[in-house]
């Protein structure tokens, strides 16, 4: 039987409620720039919680984010100073072996399959690889609205040797929320991404920065896609927080409202619906902070 792994939880709202300063273009990636050793301490942070994994803070290094000029000149610099930050709170753990993954974003904006353009794509992902390769166990193509990204990460990623994860975001508006097939946000089903993801040499199908409603029924279809093909692909999920429906919006324009209902304890019994539809590897995404974590540990840990 596949062992549990707890994943870390949303960076943003971490930085924020331990001093850091977020503001937009750069949103998260102003953290790097100004105060670095936040950025270890939320790694910290989510490892004393429990998680097994802690993700890299480069989400926000894309010109889409920081710029054109400013990637090509100190995205270097920032994308291994990430690496080395995640590295170094990872093997501060005695405790046990925590797991680096290295964030692959979406290259051209969160939300926004429509925008992805894969003549370009390479060029913007091989400075992030080359960067974090020296730090990073693993992979992680996350918040990904199409498949052709997925496809655009494996590449990136090939010449590397190390596995390699994707993590889909999926539609979660009203038809998703009551049961409509699982989609990504580009409209393509979810049965089309996890037969993608069965011959595509991933080690693992994740689904990321949905509501929570809508993950179970993803979580359901990949297991049967992968029963049927004969693959053992891991199956994740880490949910976020945000109110209201996002489809119209981008995820990272701003700092979105968050649920008031969506407490450790009740965050915590979604985690458990995930794991009892087949999914190994759990956390959260925005909004879910190292509170939420620790009590997702505790519990699926408990069971």
């Amino acid at each position: 039987m596949t062992q549990l792994r707890i994943l870390d939880g949303g960076m943003s709202r971490e930085l924020i409620r331990l001093g850091a300063e977020l503001k937009q273009p750069e949103w998260s990636a102003l953290a790097l720039m100004n105060t670095p050793e936040i950025v270890r301490q939320v790694h910290a942070e989510f490892i004393a919680a429990g998680a097994d994994v802690v993700t890299t803070n480069s989400y926000a290094l894309v010109p889409f984010h920081i710029g054109e000029e400013r990637f090509r000149k100190d995205g270097p610099a920032l994308i291994s100073l990430c690496g080395r930050l995640a590295r170094e709170a990872a093997d501060a753990a005695k405790d046990r072996k925590i797991t680096v993954a290295g964030s692959l974003p979406p290259i051209f904006g969160s939300y926004e399959p429509q925008n992805f353009d894969p003549s370009r794509v390479q060029d913007y992902l091989k400075p992030l690889v080359d960067g974090l390769e020296p730090f990073v166990d693993v992979w992680l193509g996350e918040t990904l609205s199409l498949i052709a990204e997925g496809e655009a990460v494996r590449v990136a990623v090939a010449k590397t040797g190390k596995p390699f994860w994707i993590s889909f975001t999926l539609g979660d508006d009203e038809e998703q929320v009551t049961g409509g097939a699982p989609k990504l946000r580009s409209g393509e089903l979810v049965k089309d991404a996890a037969l993608w993801a069965a011959g595509s040499g991933a080690s693992a199908l994740l689904f990321n920065c949905s509501k929570p409603e809508v993950m179970r029924a993803a979580v359901e279809t990949a297991a049967a896609v992968f029963k049927k093909k004969g693959v053992s692909l891991e199956i994740g999920v880490y949910a976020n927080a945000f109110e209201g429906e996002q489809g119209e919006k981008a995820a990272n324009e701003g700092l979105h409202e968050t649920r008031a209902d969506l407490t450790d304890d009740a965050y915590s019994r979604f985690a458990c619906t995930w794991a009892d539809a087949g999914a190994t590897m759990i956390g959260g995404c925005c909004g879910i902070g190292a509170a939420h974590i620790h009590e997702v540990a505790r519990v699926l840990h408990a069971r």
